[in-house]
């Protein structure tokens, strides 16, 4: 009978939106706990990277250190800038990816406008298959690192656009990632990453007199602003890898809610189709029964 078919058909759409739906719970329950990870990755490198500001402005007070070359501006701009874009390596994120490339695109458009020519940098296969596409060359790019970031992997993506800056063959670099402001909130922003600016090692504590160093102040400066960098390029990895799980999070909430809604929709038309089944059947044994009667 058609009824029994259109049945079948209903009960097979409905095992598989089930199935779906285990799956998508799964996902959500997984970026969750992925999430909170995250956040503690955060707060434990948090404390790293306010110690070496802290050092870097005592000694600051005592030493110049505008004369290094990861704080210098260029003295011939050669019109190049770098822009870095933190994107993950996995999909089913929701608008993750889709927003922070944006920010890169409207970068690198303000860069282009002021005439300069943009190099790219790319984390994450999303980002790297985008701009590719795009017909956009990486001058570089990484894989592997944006689920969890590692501070080797973050001091590997900086050294490379450190010493294209100190090298002055590009003016300005720029990271563009998103800021991990909560579960629900995460917000796309660019971040000027060189040259480092001079104001962030002010307001620091003098250095007693009596401490001694070895090596000397200055060699220690040169020694740790490249680690300064190589920790906010680490903290961008690790806002972007937090965001990355908090909006895989909803959107596979959404994705399992959604197949709940279509497994009710389809359980409401089977039975339907059920029923309109029962009422033809009935109606054939009636008409059948009345038919044996007349003909007795």
């Amino acid at each position: 009978m058609a009824g029994s078919g259109q049945i079948r058909q209903l009960r097979r759409r409905i095992r598989s939106v089930k199935s779906t739906q285990k799956i998508t719970r799964a996902m959500e329950m997984i970026a969750a706990s992925r999430i909170l990870k995250a956040q503690r990755r955060v707060q434990e490198a948090r404390p790293y990277a306010e110690q070496i500001t802290e050092v870097i402005k005592g000694l600051a007070l005592a030493n110049e250190v505008r004369n290094h070359p990861l704080l210098r501006a260029p003295e011939n701009p050669v019109g190049r800038v770098a822009v870095l874009v933190n994107t993950s390596d996995r999909g089913l994120a929701g608008a993750y990816n889709a927003n922070v490339i944006k920010a890169a695109e409207r970068t690198i458009r303000q860069e282009e406008a002021a005439g300069n020519t943009v190099e790219l940098y790319v984390v994450g296969k999303k980002g790297i298959g985008y701009f590719s596409y795009r017909g956009r060359r990486a001058a570089a790019s990484w894989e592997g690192v944006s689920d969890e970031p590692r501070l080797d992997a973050a001091a590997g993506i900086a050294e490379g656009l450190m010493n294209r800056y100190a090298t002055g063959e590009v003016d300005r670099v720029w990271v563009v990632y998103t800021d991990f402001k909560s579960s629900m909130t995460q917000q796309p922003v660019r971040m000027e990453l060189l040259p480092v600016k001079t104001e962030e090692f002010e307001g620091g504590e003098q250095i007693a007199p009596e401490i001694m160093f070895e090596p000397s102040p200055a060699e220690l400066l040169d020694a740790l602003i490249p680690r300064y960098v190589d920790a906010k390029v680490f903290h961008s990895l690790l806002e972007s890898s937090a965001s990355e799980h908090a909006a895989r999070q909803r959107a596979m909430k959404s994705a399992t809610d959604n197949a709940e809604e279509v497994a009710g929709k389809l359980s409401r038309v089977m039975n339907q189709a059920r029923q309109d089944q029962i009422t033809t059947e009935i109606s054939e044994i009636v008409g059948g029964a009345e038919a044996l009667g007349q003909a007795s």
